[in-house]
Order: C-alpha cells, then sequence, then structure tokens
C-alpha cells in the first residue's frame, strides 16, 4: 500500500509541478500581450449610395493607441445600436499598422438594412424633447499583432465606443 502513496504524491508532484510552469507561463504570456485598450472615436459618417431600400454610410473611425507597440490590423467590423437595437453593420479588409503613441483613420461602410431603418424612424418618434439617442459602436481590428509578429494577439483588438446622438446634429427633424 505505501507503494502506490509514493506513487500517487509523486504523479501529484508532477502535476503540480507542471500546473505551476503552465500558470507562471501564461502570466509572463499575458504580460507580454497586456496594455491599454485602443481608443476609437467616431471621425465622421458619409452617406454613399445603397441598394434597394437599404441606407449606407461610410464611417471613419480615429484609432489611437496609447501602447508602446505598434498594432498591425488586417481587417475591420463594426456593428452599431441605437435606441439599445441592432441597427447598422459593416466590415472592411482595410489593414494597416496603428503606430505606437499615434493614430490612424480606417474607413468602413455600414449597412442600415430596410427594416431596421424603418424600426428606428418609429422610435425616434418617440423620442424626449431632448432629441439624444443613446449608441453603442461595437467593432473588432482583426487579425492585429502586436509589437510584431513574434507577439501576435490572435483575435485581434475588440472596442467599444458609447454615447448620445442629438437628432438635430443628423440632420433629422423631430416629427
Amino acid at each position: 500500500m505505501s507503494f502506490f502513496r509514493v506513487l500517487l504524491s509523486r504523479r501529484h508532484a508532477r502535476l503540480a509541478t507542471i500546473l505551476a510552469v503552465v500558470t507562471l507561463t501564461l502570466n509572463g504570456c499575458a504580460g507580454l500581450f497586456g496594455g491599454d485598450p485602443l481608443r476609437v472615436n467616431v471621425a465622421g459618417i458619409e452617406p454613399v449610395d445603397g441598394q434597394g431600400l437599404e441606407m449606407r454610410f461610410n464611417v471613419k473611425l480615429r484609432v489611437q493607441n496609447p501602447n508602446e507597440s505598434a498594432i498591425n490590423f488586417d481587417g475591420v467590423s463594426l456593428d452599431l445600436e441605437l435606441n439599445g437595437k441592432p441597427f447598422a453593420s459593416g466590415v472592411s479588409n482595410q489593414s494597416g499598422v496603428v503606430p505606437r503613441y499615434g493614430e490612424i483613420i480606417v474607413n468602413v461602410p455600414l449597412t442600415v438594412p430596410a427594416f431596421a431603418a424603418v424600426r428606428q424612424a418609429f422610435a425616434f418618434a418617440g423620442v424626449t424633447q431632448s432629441g439624444q439617442i443613446p449608441y453603442i459602436l461595437r467593432g473588432k481590428l482583426a487579425g492585429g499583432f502586436s509589437g510584431g509578429v513574434t507577439s501576435g494577439l490572435v483575435g485581434g483588438n475588440r472596442f467599444i465606443d458609447q454615447g448620445t446622438l442629438s437628432l438635430p446634429a443628423l440632420g433629422m427633424a423631430l416629427p
């Protein structure tokens, strides 16, 4: 019996050692990839031609990198919510580099499906006198690499921008 106890205690010791090494390794990697999140804000919105009843916009995003390493990306994805409801989405295969402690402008075409536009038109009718509409813009700079190819971040860099929009500022009249 004591032979089995010794064997089990050695297995537990090996397992504990392996777990400790894996944990320390992962914590070390997290330190390499750690940093401040990207700052992403809408810098401009321009209407573009749509198909059928859909509306399309070109959204210009100002992407700021407050980190010591440049961030390479290969694709952008956006989802826009207005009044807590999905409103528009878009993707772009634009690629580039956000320099360390730098910024760039990224263009992403957004599509507003016809039904989303109609749904929001009815929602706008119920907007308060202030005309303020809450929005949430979620996105991802895909395939991002932070600090060069050797320390790549698989999955990209996600970001969120939220606030309120004013209907008069959008050039829309309240009903």
